[in-house]
């Protein structure tokens, strides 16, 4: 299934929205593999991530 995560992280002192449509088996695996696509990419740890939607993508 395809999921389409959106929120926000923190870029310095700037909260920057993000949404990503990611593969996943179900919305907790969809949302992991965000935290690991934007903390590897934009050097950002999970505590400055935050998550205010997951839906699934068509």
């Amino acid at each position: 299934m395809r999921f389409e995560v959106s929120g926000k992280f923190r870029n310095g002192m700037v909260w920057m929205p993000f949404r990503k449509v990611v593969e996943a088996h179900n919305e907790k695996f969809a949302v992991e593999k965000v935290y690991s696509l934007i903390g590897s990419n934009h050097k950002v740890k999970r505590n400055l991530i935050k998550i205010e939607s997951v839906r699934v993508s068509e």
